[in-house]
């Protein structure tokens, strides 16, 4: 209360003063000394009337006592100047400051009781306040005009995120404008229009440009006004530094100069920020709306065009190609002001200079015609990269899904090493696209160096202007407004050229061929008893084939309704059993139980812990086969469809199951609707209504079981082939019933029987693990600050110590020049009779060395950035390759694809260059503070106050924009794993008519991940321009400073040079905080790279001392000795002490219901799992002991589900190049191949679609 009192009769008696100089004074008005009294007076109410509102809230506590701290210590350190310049002190700068001294305890006293407080509310309220704060939260759409200006309509949730770790449901959800289906909507109706246009230029780019054009007026506005401001600043340091130079003392003059530079201040500022937000606004929309046209596009894809376009490719249009485009329309309206900026500022040399600035035009035309075959060679690299990533990509993809095969065939190291093949060609492009832009940042560095050199060079020829203070500082500050355009202009079209090749790949792929859009007609049971009539039909895959897949088709059905299909392949989705079931149909109970249990699921899910809340692993891959067919084989019983097509639904089943699915399912279940069963298994025909007979793709015979017996055709022969078989299997067996055996297969005590556990799949995983734990947990991410470990972790692996110190050397080392050169030019223009020679070329000497010296940090940042792109791939890559069976069940691919597409991505181009820009940043901000200081030392109250505001600042934003950036990299995979189930499942899609469904779902990821992008560029603009102000306040005091300061005081040319570097502070300190958030950002790419770094390996490949004998195994005896499998520590026992014997050279079939563990005994074998317990030993050898190399390599398998890898028909037979054509044919012989390969153009070596009989091939090259 005592001060505030003080401070109102302070600004009482200043006031007074003002007063009565105007009065008394004959000029009234003209003479300004009022007007100093009369500042100081408004300032003083202001500390008067501020103690009514510093209890308010803790920030305008916090806000209010910085104010009074940068106040008291700029009085007092002005009143210890002037003491210790003239020795004398004014009376009324003697009486505030003890006031001052007052106010200065008054403020730390504030802001101890804020810091008090605030642990008190962590400690004891946090719960209560955190649990309202997620029912109050609001986003954009509620914010009124000065809060969407200022960003405070994310405060809310600043403060959630300062007080507890923020989870997905934190996150204000998107405004209507601003959700995919919106964005997408308005997309599909321009790029319809465009292709009636049958226009063959990039219709992606226009139908965009015609959508958004509207809202990117406004924010091309936005950017004009910012280029505006920024290109005033010179004429304002002209305009000082001639106010500097002048004898007369007119302090009107300076504080009017002052007022426009706060002008345009806030207008840069603002401008800036509502440029940058709205920008990548806008770009969010354009995302969404090709993310979705990609995935529904896909959707209507042909086979003609899914044979063009792999579901890898299809992944990436989305993640990388859609995701680029979303920042177009901040490079786009960045290329084009950094352009104006440059002409501008030209324009502002001739302004200052005259003609003068006339041969610098010179050296700019040539530095910009160098930019074409620059951004040419940029062009070519950038492009050759995307094809070289795609093709890495497609493989990494293709590899991923089938590293089952490939580990039990152990071809980990071949399939390694063509993904780094593929990579050293995608790096060869990388590094020479970045060693372009490091070599190019000489060219950018030294331009306005030499184009400064000809201008001052100019000026002294042409005598346009004087080369004093005035005209050098405002030619370098124009400079510096040049340098922009110039550092980024490159970027910009590097960044251009990267986006025109992503929307040339999404174009192709949007206009490739699809399927027609027409609704069939639906004729009921009513109007016809023939639904469908095919008359001499033709039917095939591919256009391009001149012989159809089916051939001379003459069919009737009556066909009429819904349709339900069962796909050959199964087609799981990820997530529970019920879900999979129920295909988003609503839940009828009765009906569900029917379905469950006519496909003889019910025991399976009464004997899993979560029942048919079980979750499904990604493909399936906890599920044996027959689990997902039956469960395929639910969904569509519960479908209620009218039609159902059945493409073999028991070939992954067990001869008992098949029979129960067909008497249970087919003809009990489905006796009243029409189905059309595909199979080979003949032992059903007998039951149904009509059998169509195909051979070589025709329909040879139709009619009932018993017509077809009685022709004597080709159907009889098919049963009769059957009944054969059967024969020929039955006597053995009752031989066998009757002899004693030869073998030691059924060696089998009774106490240690095959006891198959009931609760457990044969698939390759259990579905149960630990109680009360589903096999797909939530992705893991770090949380809270982890401080420099990230960091570290970047420079350990890539052991790029040297590289860093370098280069922040070098960054020193230019620092040190560009501010030498500066200062030569302030001090020597002071020196008499100096020539123009030595002037300009002492500052272009000074000037080229610190190009130099910019060249090599360049350098060293771009062998850190390629050092590390290899280290942490090919350490990913060893990691991924090695990891366990278990990690793949375990772990959607998607995640993984994330992190090699664009987390990688991340490494490769973004994390080096923000390293280099957050020390360039630093250091220049240090010598920015020093050069100021060195001028007027007094600023450095107001400097270091500031930059402990921007480190509160920084704190309390990284702590939300954190955790927001962190959840945003776990929202990419699943739009990626439900774009690659779509394609694989689009067949099955489309015929239950779901197509809308997943359309939706698809929908809400897109909106879900575009949330958290909208908030984190939201998180950072609030952050910058608050930042702004702190460091406008900085540059504004430098300038006061030097207005208050007696003429004289300063020289002219050092006025000159402080203003110039507080003119510039403003922009380093947003530049620096916006890469250091950047840098921030990026490095979670290194967290989310070296969590599965450090996945545990599977055992070792090979054993140095225990390597198999070369002939090992030479009899193939196989032992198991109390064998016990689980598939995780603590999780029941799949396989339960299993011991037996299967003697050398027998046939011994595992048989068992489906779920028995038949395939868990076949991985424990490949040691795909290790055992709990127990051993397994061949020709004597325990497999445990030696390596997996040396176990698969000895063993082969037809697996369950057939694989084959895009490639020819021979690196699918034989991908390690071991056999010679000559084996190659006889394998193909024995499986009845021979015929069909030799048919291809190219036999061994074509790459077409093949019949899945050429898996059986593998084992025909291998060692039994």
């Amino acid at each position: 209360m005592t001060v505030s009192i003080s401070s109102a009769l302070i600004s009482t008696a200043y006031l007074a003063t003002a007063l009565w100089n105007i009065i008394s004074k004959d000029d009234g008005f003209n003479n300004l000394g009022w007007l100093i009294y009369f500042v100081r007076g408004v300032i003083w109410i202001s500390v008067a009337v501020s103690f009514l509102f510093v209890q308010k809230s803790k920030w305008i506590k916090i806000f209010i006592s910085v104010w009074w701290i940068s106040f008291s210590l700029l009085v007092s350190a002005l009143n210890i100047e002037l003491l210790l310049q003239t020795h004398n002190l004014p009376i009324f700068d003697i009486l505030p400051w003890p006031v001052n001294i007052l106010l200065l305890f008054c403020a730390f006293r504030n802001l101890t009781s804020s810091a008090n407080q605030h642990s008190k509310d962590q400690g004891l309220s946090e719960p209560l306040l955190v649990s309202k704060a997620q029912k109050t939260q609001v986003g954009i759409g509620g914010a009124s005009f000065f809060s969407k200006l200022t960003f405070s309509w994310i405060n809310s949730l600043f403060s959630l995120g300062y007080s507890k770790l923020l989870t997905l449901e934190d996150i204000p959800s998107l405004v209507d404008e601003d959700e995919a289906s919106l964005a997408y909507e308005k997309f599909a109706h321009a790029w319809e229009s465009m292709v009636k246009e049958k226009s063959s230029k990039n219709l992606v780019l226009r139908a965009l440009a015609k959508v958004y054009l509207k809202e990117n007026v406004l924010i091309a506005i936005c950017a004009l006004l910012r280029t505006v401001s920024v290109v005033s600043l010179p004429l304002l340091l002209y305009a000082f530094v001639n106010y500097s130079n002048r004898s007369e003392d007119n302090r009107y003059e300076g504080v009017s100069i002052l007022g426009r530079l706060v002008v345009c201040k806030v207008v840069e500022s603002l401008s800036q920020r509502r440029w940058y937000f709205s920008s990548r606004r806008s770009g969010l929309r354009m995302r969404s709306a090709l993310m979705v046209a990609v995935y529904q596009k896909q959707l209507k894809l042909s086979c003609v065009g899914r044979r063009r376009h792999s579901t890898g490719e299809i992944v990436n249009y989305i993640v990388v190609d859609a995701y680029r485009l979303g920042e177009f329309p901040w490079w786009f309206h960045s290329a084009w002001s950094l352009i104006l900026q440059l002409f501008i500022s030209i324009g502002v040399l001739f302004y200052v200079v005259g003609l003068g600035a006339l041969p610098g035009l010179v050296p700019l035309v040539i530095f910009g015609a160098l930019n074409v075959p620059f951004a040419n060679v940029l062009q070519k690299c950038e492009s050759e990269f995307m094809v070289a990533q795609d093709e890495r990509l497609r493989l990494t993809s293709e590899v991923l899904n089938n590293m089952k095969i490939i580990k039990l065939q152990s071809w980990e190291e071949r399939f390694k090493n063509l993904v780094e093949t593929r990579r050293d060609n995608e790096f060869k492009w990388l590094t020479k696209g970045q060693t372009s832009k490091a070599y190019g940042t000489v060219m950018f560095w030294i331009s306005p160096t030499i184009i400064s050199s000809v201008i001052f060079l100019g000026c002294a020829y042409f005598g346009s202007a004087p080369l004093n203070a005035s005209t050098i500082f405002t030619v370098l500050a124009t400079l510096r407004s040049m340098g922009e355009p110039v550092t980024m202009i490159p970027g910009a079209i590097s960044i251009m050229m990267q986006i025109k090749v992503s929307t040339e790949r999404i174009n192709t792929f949007l206009l490739d061929d699809e399927l027609k859009n027409e609704v069939p007609t639906i004729v009921s049971h009513q109007t016809s008893d023939r639904g469908v009539v095919i008359q001499a039909g033709n039917f095939t895959w591919d256009t391009e084939l001149t012989i159809p897949t089916l051939r001379d088709v003459n069919l009737e059905v009556a066909l009429s309704g819904s349709i339900a299909y069962v796909s050959q392949t199964s087609w799981i989705q990820s997530g529970t059993i019920r879900d999979n079931i129920l295909y988003g149909k609503p839940m009828d109970r009765e009906r569900y139980q029917r379905a469950i249990k006519s496909c003889a699921l019910d025991k399976d899910i009464d004997n899993f812990d979560h029942g048919d809340l079980t979750e499904i692993g990604q493909r399936g891959i906890n599920m044996s086969g027959g689990q997902k067919q039956r469960i395929q084989l639910a969904r569509a019983v519960y479908n209620d469809a009218d039609i159902y097509l059945l493409d073999d639904p028991f070939s992954a089943v067990d001869a008992q199951t098949a029979a129960v699915l067909f008497n249970d399912c087919v003809m009990n279940a489905l006796g009243k609707k029409t189905v059309i069963l595909v199979t080979h298994q003949v032992e059903f025909l007998s039951e149904v209504d009509k059998i169509l007979v195909m051979d070589g793709g025709r329909i040879t015979q139709i009619g009932s079981y018993a017509e077809l017996l009685t022709t004597g055709t080709a159907f009889e022969e098919l049963v009769n082939a059957h009944r054969d078989s059967m024969t020929v299997l039955c006597p053995l067996s009752n031989e066998s019933k009757g002899k004693p055996q030869n073998t030691d297969t059924h060696q089998v005590k009774e106490s240690n029987k095959f006891y198959p556990t009931k609760h457990n799949s044969e698939g390759e995983i259990s579905a149960i693990g630990l109680p009360g734990v589903q096999l797909t947990e939530e992705e893991e991410k770090e949380t809270g600050d982890v401080g420099w470990r990230p960091f570290l972790d970047y420079i350990v692996v890539s052991r790029g110590y040297l590289y860093l110190s370098l280069g922040i050397l070098a960054q020193i080392g230019f620092v040190i020049f560009q501010a030498a050169a500066s200062y030569w030019l302030a001090v020597a223009i002071q020196i008499p009779n100096i020539s123009s020679g030595l002037l300009i070329g002492a500052y272009a000497g000074i000037s080229a060395l610190s190009a130099v010296f910019v060249h090599l940090r360049s350098i060293y940042s771009l062998y850190l950035g390629l050092q590390a792109s290899k280290s942490f791939f090919y350490g990913f890559t060893n990691a991924i390759f090695k990891a366990p069976m278990l990690f793949f069940d375990s772990t959607p691919v998607g995640r993984i694809l994330t992190r090699v597409s664009s987390d990688l991505s991340v490494l490769d181009f973004d994390i080096p260059f923000s390293i280099g820009f957050v020390a360039a940043g630093s250091i220049e901000f240090l010598a920015a503070i020093g050069v100021i200081a060195f001028v007027t030392w007094e600023v450095l109250i107001v400097a270091i106050l500031a930059l402990i505001g921007v480190k509160y600042i920084q704190g309390y934003h990284l702590a939300s924009a954190r955790e927001i950036i962190r959840i945003n990299g776990t929202t990419k995979a699943p739009i990626m794993n439900y774009a690659a189930e779509t394609s694989l499942g689009v067949v099955t899609i489309r015929a239950f008519n779901m197509v809308d469904r997943f359309f939706k779902n698809y929908l809400k990821l897109v909106d879900t991940d575009a949330a958290l992008f909208f908030v984190s560029n939201a998180a950072t603009e609030w952050l910058i321009l608050r930042i702004e102000a702190l460091q406008n306040l900085t540059m504004l005091t430098s300038v006061f400073l030097l207005v208050l300061l007696p003429k004289g005081y300063v020289a002219p040319g050092l006025a000159g040079l402080s203003l110039s570097y507080a003119l510039s502070i403003t922009s380093t300190q947003v530049f620096l905080s916006r890469w250091y958030c950047n840098l921030s950002n990026y490095i979670i790419s290194v967290e989310r790279i070296k969590q599965f770094m450090c996945t545990p390996a599977e055992p070792s490949a090979t054993i140095d001392d225990k390597r198999p004998p070369p002939s090992w195994p030479s009899e193939g005896r196989i032992e198991f000795q109390e064998l016990k499998i689980r598939y995780r520590p603590n999780a029941p026992l799949v396989l339960k002490g299993i011991t037996c014997i299967c003697s050398e050279g027998t046939r011994v079939g595992v048989v068992g219901r489906t779920g028995s563990g038949k395939s868990t005994l076949i991985s424990a074998l490949f040691r795909l799992v290790e055992p709990a317990g127990g051993k397994i030993l061949i020709d004597g050898l325990d497999i445990c002991s030696i390596g997996l190399k040396d176990l698969r390599m000895k063993l082969s398998i037809i697996p369950q589900e057939p694989t084959l890898f895009k490639g020819s028909v021979r690196t699918n037979l034989d991908p390690l190049g071991l056999y010679t054509d000559e084996e190659m044919w006889k394998a193909l012989e024995k499986c009845r191949l021979k015929a069909t390969i030799s048919s291809l153009p190219k036999k061994l070596h074509s790459s077409e679609n093949y019949q899945t009989r050429i898996l059986r091939m593998h084992s025909d090259n291998s060692s039994s």
